[in-house]
């Protein structure tokens, strides 16, 4: 099981979104396929990619830096800053990715050609076929059309980068590196994000990694041991193993006394324990 089909697993809708991209598009099915790749397994805001400039995207050094973004104020799309200081970041590429961005640059170089003067030099990473900037809210509704086309059942753009952190954190990376990845002011927003999604990925890694291991299976006289555990002398199983002497000690225990076999602590009501 490789990491993405872990992500499905675990992850749901982040999972799901995920599998848009590494299960279900392939490079030139979708004009925007490297958007998707890029939020889907580097964490991306949609503000973020559609912001991307190629002067910021070093694909021979195998990285990008993440320094403008593109907002939306009411019909207006503007560039600013990214959300926060820890937003402008620079984010480590794999080579699916670079060669997801290579495929992309390649295909608007033509798109460039085709349009000639007519084309919008905009510096953009992703854009309209003419060079415009992408309006972020087309690209959520393309997203839609795709997963609709899929098959998929509803799920968010957003959810694209809750996959690569759950991609991430199945490839080993901790809290912090999420946290720098994906841009959070601080590492508590990345807690509490995903605190309850990381466990699940915890598991399903802890139980793939049980499976690696062959276990020998009990045969013989080893197995019968296991099914029927030893049984100290003197003591039978079952009503017949009670000492006749524990029998005759109870029957002299009045109703206030404390049985013998009572536990020496007791459990706190429910809603008082300590623990919580």
């Amino acid at each position: 099981m490789d990491l993405l089909q872990r992500a499905v697993l675990v992850g749901g809708g982040e999972g799901a979104a995920a599998g848009v991209v590494g299960g279900c598009l392939r490079e030139g099915e979708d004009r925007l396929y490297a958007l998707w790749h890029l939020i889907a397994f580097r964490g991306l805001r949609r503000g973020e990619a559609c912001g991307q400039r190629w002067t910021d995207t070093h694909l021979d050094d195998g990285r990008i830096t993440v320094a403008k973004q593109l907002v939306v104020s009411g019909w207006e799309v503007y560039e600013d800053d990214p959300k926060t200081d820890a937003g402008a970041r620079t984010i480590a590429l794999d080579s699916d990715t670079v060669r997801a961005l290579t495929w992309h640059r390649v295909q608007q170089d033509k798109d460039r050609e085709e349009w000639e003067s007519a084309w919008v030099e905009t510096g953009r990473v992703f854009t309209k076929e003419n060079g415009e900037m992408l309006r972020p809210a087309n690209v959520t509704r393309r997203f839609i059309e795709l997963y609709e086309e899929i098959g998929l059942p509803p799920i968010r753009l957003h959810d694209l980068r809750h996959g690569a952190a759950t991609l991430a954190h199945a490839a080993g990376a901790d809290l912090k590196d999420i946290q720098e990845m994906l841009g959070h002011s601080s590492i508590t927003i990345t807690a509490d994000t995903y605190t309850s999604l990381l466990p699940e990925a915890d598991l399903a890694i802890a139980e793939a990694a049980a499976r690696l291991v062959p276990r020998a299976h009990l045969t013989g006289d080893a197995e019968k041991a296991e099914a029927e555990p030893e049984v100290a002398d003197g003591v039978k199983s079952g009503a017949e193993g009670v000492p006749t002497d524990a029998g005759e000690s109870a029957a002299q225990l009045g109703p206030g006394d404390a049985s013998a076999h009572a536990p020496l602590t007791q459990t706190a009501p429910d809603g008082e324990s300590e623990a919580e």
